[in-house]
């Protein structure tokens, strides 16, 4: 998991070149004003999701992991919002496997045991999630609140 701001002065160059496009779109568009929707930046290999939704309880909300994409999460507006985060142990019980599915997707049920992290998001804050990480997005914090959150899905094998 890499975590950051696009309004800091980061070296972006200790990224593969995949992850610091990813990044650099991030900063050169405003997607606050972006229309919802799933969208092709690189044909399969870089895929733009523009996602208006509330923040919830943890408690209602399900751990998931992908395995061929590595999770470019940004809030573009609203919140805050939380993400919690943990490594991917094998110790995980699951829920719904869909990652034989174009979404890419394994939800897990909630793990007692899972040392679980939390990061804690702010306009134009964006985290990196790898099929290694497990992560829990929109957690609220204190009330629910509306958010435009922002995921860049980039291909793991375009990284290697």
């Amino acid at each position: 998991m890499i975590s950051g701001n696009i309004h800091e002065k980061s070296n972006l160059a200790v990224l593969p070149e995949p992850l610091q496009r990813a990044v650099q779109f991030l900063k050169d568009n405003d997607l606050a004003a972006h229309e919802p929707g799933k969208f092709e930046l690189d044909g399969d290999k870089m895929i733009l999701q523009v996602i208006d939704q509330s923040t919830g309880p943890r408690e209602n909300l399900r751990p998931e992991c992908h395995r061929k994409y590595i999770d470019v999460q940004f809030l573009a507006a609203g919140g805050p919002e939380r993400i919690g985060w943990y490594p991917d142990l094998g110790d995980n019980g699951v829920d719904e496997n869909l990652l034989d599915t174009p979404r890419d997707i394994c939800f897990y049920k909630n793990n007692p045991n899972a040392r679980e992290g939390v990061i804690e998001m702010q306009p134009g804050s964006y985290a990196m999630f790898f099929p290694w990480d497990v992560h829990i997005p929109a957690i609220q914090v204190g009330e629910p609140a509306k958010i435009r959150k922002i995921v860049i899905k980039v291909a793991l094998d375009t990284c290697l």
